[in-house]
């Protein structure tokens, strides 16, 4: 794998701009606490990009399985370079509108690119090589959020916030400069899979729709699809819970301690599922890793206690950095190739849909009940979801063993 030129495209890809995406992301923060004093108005702000997203999904997921994913990511890329413009048009006249505009085109690029992107990774590498692969790319995007978080904090201090998307803008522009680099077989299929395809309708006639009785028919990534919503709970509100961290403990370094924990745990899980996934079901570790992120919300009702509000999110780092790398691999495995485009652009939808919806009901919270209380609500619910899915998948399998 590591003599493949197209995953050292990619990783240097994905570290450079992943080091623009959370400069632009740090400074989101800072300008919206600047503008607007309430968690709800900024969920609203926030869920209008992921909406714009949710919208052009379908037709992400038809153009990406008839066209190259090559083309698709390239005009992505080209779509969220220019949407940086917005942003700092916005920060010149101090308009909201602007980076309303700015969010809705990055949403919608990243609505086509990851779709694209996770469904090229099966035909740059071997499939025994994809959890290896899936884990990396994790770690190297959250290595770039590492630095890019850590970078942002630095650059605030002694720049002014525009210079902060100038460094976003030169990440995305390196990453579609070597997008371009990218070379590999996109009709990369096996003969049983050509012929299968000609006998049923071809792509081209196909619609967003088919890939609902796929799913339906393959109970691991139905069921994996469903598990993926417990992560969304925490990460729904993500920053909107360090933003109300800092100020609940009066301190502006513990977002800078909270990312870089949440960070190093999510590399130390990619690395660590590696170890254990020969020996463990993936249903086994979807379940544990979805119970341990439960627990980290729990912690965070003591949230004014600085080395705990740590400690949780390195725990859902930890967890979530188990959980994504497995997922990812069921699904680029146990999905037929032909239906990739539209099965990532449909989990892309339900992230956003979810990550949405997660993102509003955290601002309204935030506002009536406080941090506190809603952390240990989010995290009963992640606890008892986990449970009653666990107990769904034994009495499943005891039905399996009797027949």
């Amino acid at each position: 794998m590591w003599k493949n030129r197209n995953v050292w495209i990619l990783l240097s890809g994905e570290f450079i701009a992943g080091l623009g995406l959370w400069l632009g992301i740090i400074g989101n923060l800072e300008f919206m606490q600047a503008k607007l004093p309430s968690d709800f108005l900024k969920s609203l702000l926030l869920a209008g990009g992921l909406l714009a997203g949710v919208a052009v999904g379908p037709y992400a997921g038809r153009l990406t399985d008839q066209t190259s994913k090559k083309t698709v990511m390239l005009i992505a890329g080209f779509v969220r370079t220019i949407s940086v413009i917005f942003m700092l048009i916005a920060i010149h006249t101090g308009s909201i509108w602007w980076m309303a505009l700015f969010l809705v085109l990055l949403q919608v690029s990243a609505a086509f690119y990851f779709p694209a992107l996770q469904a090229a990774l099966p035909l740059i590498v071997a499939e025994k090589d994809l959890l290896q692969l899936n884990g990396v790319h994790m770690n190297v995007s959250t290595l770039s959020r590492i630095i890019g978080t850590a970078l942002a904090g630095v650059l605030l201090v002694i720049l002014p916030l525009s210079m902060l998307y100038i460094g976003s803008l030169v990440g995305y522009i390196g990453l579609f400069i070597l997008t371009w680099f990218l070379n590999f077989n996109e009709s990369k299929q096996s003969k049983l899979e050509k012929h299968e395809k000609v006998k049923n309708s071809s792509v081209e006639n196909s619609s967003f729709k088919d890939i609902f009785p796929i799913i339906k028919n393959l109970p691991i990534v139905y069921m994996t699809l469903i598990m993926t919503l417990v992560p969304v709970l925490f990460l729904g509100g993500f920053n909107l819970l360090v933003i109300n961290i800092s100020e609940l403990q009066h301190s502006s370094a513990i977002k800078g301690w909270i990312y870089t924990a949440e960070g190093i745990s999510f590399m130390l899980g990619a690395f660590f599922i590696k170890l254990i996934t020969d020996r463990v079901s993936p249903y086994i570790i979807l379940f544990i890793c979805s119970f341990m992120i439960g627990v980290s919300q729990l912690l965070l009702y003591l949230a004014n206690v600085p080395l705990l509000s740590v400690l949780a999110f390195a725990l859902f780092g930890f967890s979530v950095g188990c959980f994504f790398p497995t997922a990812a691999t069921i699904f680029q495995t146990k999905v037929p190739k032909d239906y990739h485009g539209r099965f990532f652009s449909f989990r892309n939808m339900l992230d956003r849909i979810s990550f949405q919806i997660v993102l509003l009901i955290s601002g309204f919270l935030l506002d009536l009940i406080g941090l506190q209380l809603m952390c240990v609500l989010f995290g009963a619910i992640s606890i008892i979801t986990t449970t009653i899915f666990y107990a769904r998948h034994k009495r499943v399998q005891m039905v399996e063993q009797k027949n």
